[in-house]
């Protein structure tokens, strides 16, 4: 059985071990430093079956703000379209309004198809930018690193 659980510090070097695995060994575990394990365990989570992480999502809310940020989403490659994420989103998004947010923003890369059909689908909207990209709006330079991002926002009902 999938249980769901708050993010620990320990999982830390778990999942450094695998993430760039989980990316096709794409190097992202640099986008994962402890100190996300550390400050944001409250709004950030985990999915796990017999102690192994299936997923896990690392999620910003910060104190009195109208505004939370999903920061990185892993799902196992074996996992994926089974639903984890929606059920992870959905958590961060009943957190994020339960703490009075109005609003969820998180961004993606334009090469990334999935992610982009998964976020609309969620009901998230595409934030115009100043580029396009196959027809999707982007935000060039957006890091200022030369990488263009999809930026997505949310908005949360009472």
């Amino acid at each position: 059985m999938i249980s769901a659980r708050n993010l620990r510090e320990v999982d830390h070097a778990e999942i450094i071990t695998f993430v760039d695995e989980w990316w096709g060994g794409r190097h992202v575990s640099d986008k994962l430093p402890r100190l996300f394990f550390k400050y944001f365990r409250d709004t950030s989570f985990v999915l796990e079956e017999d102690g192994r992480i299936l997923a896990f999502l690392i999620g910003i809310i910060p104190k009195d703000s109208e505004e939370a940020y999903i920061h990185f989403v892993g799902i196992h490659p074996d996992h994926r379209k089974t639903g984890l994420a929606k059920r992870l989103y959905e958590t961060f998004l009943y957190e994020a309004r339960d703490r009075g947010c109005k609003r969820v923003r998180c961004i993606t890369s334009p090469v990334n198809k999935t992610s982009i059909s998964f976020h609309t689908g969620m009901g998230f909207e595409i934030k115009r930018g100043d580029g396009e990209v196959d027809g999707v709006s982007i935000h060039t330079n957006y890091d200022g690193d030369g990488k263009n991002k999809v930026l997505f926002v949310k908005k949360l009902s009472g």
